[in-house]
């Protein structure tokens, strides 16, 4: 299995020099690239620990996930929020019971007068519908109910995660099963001995009846 990480801020390709200057953990699109192409087909995790960054290039990962010719499993171990959470949309995604997911909208700076602030907020309403589409994708949930998790800022834990069908399963799962199994198996053995103990006293008591019944008997 090849392991690709998805952590600390994701930033544009052309930026990241930047934050690699100063030894900040960043993603980028063409850090994802580069380790698919690397893969070459082989099945791949990526794993995620991000609080998101530009929306663009999160968009760009996603589709970079989406079109690899392997297999991909995504695992959330930990934060994975806002254009983060877009990229954990990409494919099969399993969660840590100690990660959140959060969603929200889109959000940008900008100056000018009421034209410059008219146009922003329709290319963030656009933006919106964008981000919105992944969830719909994975989900099947309405327009109108992801735009609502989105307004509200919603954070989601792996149970919430998994009942919505923003995940496909919970990490470490199958340990609980397998501790619930073995708990109910040492019930059931304690229940049985403790039936064998009952059973043994009972006949214990019946062969003393039988014996001080029987006749004595001189065997000479």
């Amino acid at each position: 299995m090849i392991y690709i990480d998805v952590k600390g801020e994701v930033v544009s390709s052309d930026n990241k020099w930047v934050y690699d200057w100063y030894g900040i953990q960043t993603t980028s699109p063409k850090d994802i690239t580069r380790a698919l192409n690397n893969a070459n087909g082989k099945p791949v995790t990526v794993k995620i620990n991000s609080g998101g960054g530009d929306v663009f290039a999160g968009c760009e990962i996603y589709n970079e996930l989406k079109s690899y010719s392997g297999e991909v499993t995504i695992e959330i171990h930990g934060l994975c929020a806002s254009i983060a959470s877009v990229i954990a949309m990409a494919s099969k995604c399993k969660m840590s019971p100690l990660a959140e997911i959060m969603v929200h909208n889109v959000s940008t700076s900008t100056s000018g007068d009421y034209r410059d602030m008219e146009h922003s907020v329709e290319v963030l309403k656009k933006a919106n519908k964008t981000i919105a589409n992944a969830y719909i994708l994975k989900t099947g949930m309405s327009e109108d109910e992801a735009y609502n998790f989105m307004d509200k800022e919603t954070w989601f834990t792996a149970d919430e995660a998994l009942a919505l069908g923003l995940i496909d399963e919970i990490l470490y799962s199958d340990e609980k099963i397998d501790k619930n199994m073995v708990n109910l198996l040492k019930n059931s053995a304690s229940t049985f001995c403790n039936s064998i103990g009952k059973l043994d006293n009972n006949l214990l008591e019946k062969f003393k009846d039988y014996n001080q019944n029987q006749p004595i008997k001189n065997n000479k």
